[in-house]
């Protein structure tokens, strides 16, 4: 990309409809505190650090570093910190909106709870230093998030300003009890930046049927639910997802012609990330 266009592409007021906590922390901090971990001999540090250096990554690669997350996100103090950094890195390219997707986690050895990742989520957010992250305003009118006119000029501050939302994810990994706890969270903290649920995870584990209770719940309790759905061909969980009609889609990039046919006349939007350096579209 020529060195013009990028600048007009970073300066244009941009919203971010699927960003991914883990998917989004900086590679650095990625090797600093996956190097932490091998020096405790948690992790064999030799095992992640090419893919962490890697441009390119496949899809198997990025499964392995998330693997790697769930091992880092079970201490509060670099969950704060990462959100922090993101939250960061995100306005540092004039996103004035973003929703950032982050599945809970319990954790009786460190002593932590959904509730308490969730909370240490929201420190991260509250301690952004260079601009003003916004995560939560009851008097703020929808249209209101999404303007783009820089706020500084209008209050007289400096700072520049992000609206923050935060989706609560179900991993595919969990148990149907499980789907339902994060579910009852959402429910729970709606008046602290939650706005959603999201199903996301390895697209190969798991099935349908175990997730399904607790997104029928989500929607019972009218919240908003996106689902990662045709990121692998699986032609019989890709129909039953059309079928729940959620409110977005993330990826649907194996979808056939048929399904491609039913989701266009759905009107479900779908919304894609770059992740680590695989592309998905």
């Amino acid at each position: 990309m020529e060195a013009g266009m990028r600048e007009w592409c970073v300066a244009l007021p941009k919203v971010e409809l699927h960003a991914h906590l883990n998917g989004s922390v900086r590679d650095s901090t990625l090797l600093e505190l996956a190097k932490q971990l091998g020096d405790r001999g948690d992790i064999v540090f030799e095992d992640f650090k090419d893919v962490i250096m890697k441009n390119g990554r496949s899809l198997p690669e990025c499964t392995k570093l998330f693997d790697l997350f769930h091992i880092l996100t079970t201490d509060h103090d670099t969950v704060t910190r990462i959100t922090k950094e993101v939250v960061g890195d995100f306005a540092a390219e004039n996103v004035v909106y973003l929703e950032i997707r982050t599945t809970p986690k319990n954790n009786e050895a460190k002593g932590m709870t959904k509730r308490s990742y969730v909370n240490a989520v929201i420190k991260g957010l509250k301690t952004v230093e260079d601009v003003d992250a916004v995560l939560f305003d009851s008097n703020l009118r929808p249209d209101e998030t999404l303007s783009c006119t820089p706020q500084g000029d209008l209050d007289g501050d400096t700072k520049k300003k992000i609206y923050v939302r935060l989706l609560l994810s179900i991993d595919r990994r969990e148990t149907t009890l499980a789907a339902l706890d994060t579910v009852n969270l959402a429910m729970e903290m709606k008046d602290q930046g939650v706005v959603g649920i999201d199903l996301s995870g390895n697209p190969v584990v798991g099935e349908w049927e175990t997730y399904l209770p607790a997104l029928e719940h989500a929607k019972e309790l009218g919240i908003p639910i996106t689902i990662h759905c045709g990121e692998v061909p699986n032609r019989k969980e890709i129909q039953a997802v059309l079928e729940f009609c959620p409110q977005r889609l993330g990826h649907a990039c194996c979808l056939n012609d048929e399904e491609l046919k039913k989701l266009k006349s759905s009107m479900i939007p779908v919304t894609f990330f770059v992740l680590l350096g695989f592309k998905y579209l």
